[in-house]
């Protein structure tokens, strides 16, 4: 009984699979692959038209390319450290934005030193939950967090100085 139970079952499903191939459903792609391909044919008759660049925009494009790369390093120095640990997330100068982009970080520039040293203790010890943050400033000594946010205190006075300069 048993057998003749999966017997049939058997053939319904290669009934199934004949009645599928010959209908053109799923396995041909149906209708919807003659849609696909007439979309295909469409777009590879149409003429596209590309816009020649002048050779403004391309020194433009050029220019911008280099301005990413290079960051605003030109707007006033800062420490070695800064650069590796903080100028990715809050930029270069810590004003949370590079070239009119904000950043993941925010705004440093501006804040007391005092501040910022608190928030990098806090971060530090898990006070305040950032593993970003936790995770660059484990290995850290608290003069290595001091110094750093002395650093980010004097940006207000370097950026005015750069300006007069």
């Amino acid at each position: 009984m048993k057998n003749i139970v999966v017997g049939i079952l058997t053939l319904v499903v290669i009934g199934l699979m004949a009645l599928t191939f010959m209908g053109g459903g799923a396995y041909h792609g149906g209708v919807h692959g003659h849609v696909i391909a007439d979309m295909g044919s469409a777009t590879a008759n149409a003429s596209v038209k590309v816009k020649e660049k002048s050779d403004r925009a391309k020194e433009d494009d050029k220019l911008s390319a280099l301005r990413e790369k290079a960051g605003n390093a030109g707007a006033f120095e800062v420490s070695q450290a800064f650069k590796s640990k903080c100028s990715s997330c809050h930029g270069v100068n810590g004003s949370g934005e590079q070239n009119g982009k904000k950043l993941m970080g925010p705004k440093l520039f501006g804040q007391s030193a005092e501040v910022i040293y608190k928030d990098l203790i806090d971060f530090k010890s898990g006070r305040k939950e950032n593993m970003i943050m936790k995770g660059l400033l484990v290995k850290l000594t608290e003069e290595d967090l001091k110094t750093l946010a002395d650093e980010i205190g004097e940006f207000p006075a370097r950026a005015k100085e750069a300006k007069k300069q």
